[in-house]
């Protein structure tokens, strides 16, 4: 399994504290990885820095093989439109479109003319159990419908990679669970690696493998032959 994303010495600074200490991480093709850690571990920091939305103080981040972290802000918005997917906890979806539009969002940003981003987007509601709430509004959805909205638009573009900040903090346990088991499986189908931030053991047991931070470092991670 060849390497999508990797992060090689990542320091990141904030005043006198050090969210990120030097830390190595690397995702495959097609990898599911949790990152887990107390409140202020530096897990989130990691997450954004191989995002590109932080920019470390020292260490490399590199998108198959292409070091990224030195990019200027205009071409990491290309990248982080076109190639990377985000799930957030709340969702974030525009509160004026109907729900077509969010997943739609991405495409038209790219310049694809509204119709065709709307086809493009219409084809995931029926695999992700949204079959008949393409013209809802955000304020229409529950939350699980909303997050599933949102992982259709993460994955809309055909990114390289999806990442997830808590996906599942504001729902319920029964419906983060098949929130989450929708967010790995169709990830893997649609041939992306997912990164995942969570703080929930159970949440982050479908991921194939669980990273602990701890204090900006990398204490130890568990490996799965596959997500269960």
């Amino acid at each position: 399994m060849g390497t999508v994303l990797s992060g090689l010495g990542l320091v990141k600074k904030y005043a006198s504290a050090t969210a990120l200490a030097g830390v190595d991480v690397a995702v495959g093709e097609r990898e599911s990885l949790a990152i887990m850690g107390p409140s202020g571990s530096g897990k989130s920091t990691l997450l954004h820095t191989l995002a590109g939305i932080i920019r470390p103080d020292d260490g490399q981040v590199l998108l198959r093989g292409e070091r990224i972290d030195h990019w200027g802000e205009n071409r990491l918005s290309a990248l982080r439109r076109r190639r990377f997917g985000f799930v957030f906890q709340s969702g974030q979806l525009l509160p004026e479109l109907p729900a077509e539009e969010n997943v739609a969002l991405p495409l038209m940003l790219e310049g694809m003319l509204r119709k065709h981003a709307v086809a493009r987007a219409r084809r995931w509601f029926a695999p992700l159990g949204l079959e008949g709430l393409e013209q809802r509004r955000p304020g229409q959805l529950s939350g699980g419908q909303a997050q599933r909205v949102a992982i259709a638009r993460a994955l809309v573009a055909e990114p390289d990679v999806v990442f997830a900040d808590e996906p599942t903090g504001a729902l319920d346990q029964s419906t983060g669970e098949e929130v989450v088991r929708l967010l790995t499986s169709v990830t893997r189908e649609q041939g992306a690696s997912l990164v995942m931030v969570t703080h929930d053991a159970d949440v982050a047991a479908h991921c194939d493998r669980i990273l602990q931070v701890r204090d900006g470092r990398v204490h130890g991670h568990i490996q799965y032959t596959t997500a269960p």
